[in-house]
């Protein structure tokens, strides 16, 4: 049974330009930060949110509001207006007057807790901002001669000042899988840091040397014991915690259908049927911001 995802996973949604080839040009960028648009990113990745009659959306700030030696990410253009983010503390969110009168109508939420309800533009800013901002925070250093590196191009690169050498931001695919048994039953495992009652489909990340579907397999076989054929792609979502880029897959189990735990990930795993899924007594699902959730749905809506 192969699974295509119905819509589009909520992180991968987006709705700006991100017009890569002007992130090298020095004074076109310094002439759109005077009319920009902003998103404040604070050291826990969480970003101001105002709340609308329409649902919630990104606080974003006139780049005259926000601390002028703050790091900036260009984002891109949304139409003739360019979107930047900039890494400053909660305190500068609220410096202009007119975000002081909104204040009670904004609070703090960060990508995990507000990304399913935001709209396609919203999502992919704050995706692509925390993205960046992880990525920034975790390579400070050149890889390969341990010295302090610069930020360049816009927020997406950083040079080595003692080597040249350039380095971009990483992504690490990762596959996420629906295994099932060919008929209405699918496997579901919890992590022990979990919410109590909180299972998602399996999942783990692409080997040096292995192809996407391979990883399934071997995935599979290493965290429930089962092997598996018809590997079939649903879909893909930016995971960015804090660097993942989820490939979705589903596959059916074959042979011996005993889950055995094998490499300690999960600290449990079953079989669960639709009907007991969507009864919702047995297992709770992950949040709809996931791509896990969305896979999971549209199994159920299948069947």
């Amino acid at each position: 049974m192969g699974l295509s995802l119905s819509e589009e996973p909520t992180l991968s949604r987006s709705g700006h330009d991100r017009v890569a080839w002007r992130r090298d040009d020095a004074a076109w960028l310094n002439a759109a930060w005077e009319r920009a648009r902003v998103l404040v990113v604070t050291p826990d990745y969480s970003a101001p949110v105002v709340e609308t009659a329409s649902g919630p959306r990104l606080d974003l700030r006139p780049s005259s509001s926000v601390p002028a030696d703050a790091e900036r990410y260009f984002l891109g253009v949304d139409g003739e207006t360019p979107l930047f983010a900039v890494r400053a503390g909660r305190d500068h969110a609220h410096a202009a007057s007119d975000n002081l009168r909104r204040a009670e109508r904004t609070r703090w939420a960060d990508l995990r807790s507000v990304g399913a309800s935001l709209n396609d533009l919203d999502a992919g800013l704050l995706t692509t901002a925390a993205a960046l901002a992880r990525w920034h925070d975790r390579h400070p250093r050149c890889s390969l001669c341990g010295a302090p590196t610069v930020l360049e191009k816009a927020g997406w690169s950083r040079r080595c000042p003692a080597d040249s050498s350039e380095h971009f931001p990483r992504t690490d695919p990762a596959v996420i899988m629906l295994v099932h048994d060919g008929g209405d039953r699918c496997v579901l495992g919890r992590q022990a840091s979990w919410p109590p009652g909180r299972y998602s489909i399996l999942a783990g990340f692409v080997e040096p040397g292995e192809s996407a579907e391979a990883a399934v397999a071997r995935e599979v076989a290493e965290e429930v014991g089962l092997a598996v054929s018809d590997v079939h792609y649903a879909g893909s979502q930016p995971w960015p915690f804090p660097s993942s880029l989820m490939l979705g897959y589903s596959a059916q189990a074959v042979g011996d259908l005993t889950l055995h735990l094998r490499d300690g990930e999960l600290a449990d795993a079953l079989w669960v049927s639709r009907e007991e899924i969507r009864r919702g007594d047995v297992v709770a699902l992950p949040p709809p911001v996931s791509i896990a959730y969305r896979i999971i749905t549209d199994w159920l809506d299948a069947g």
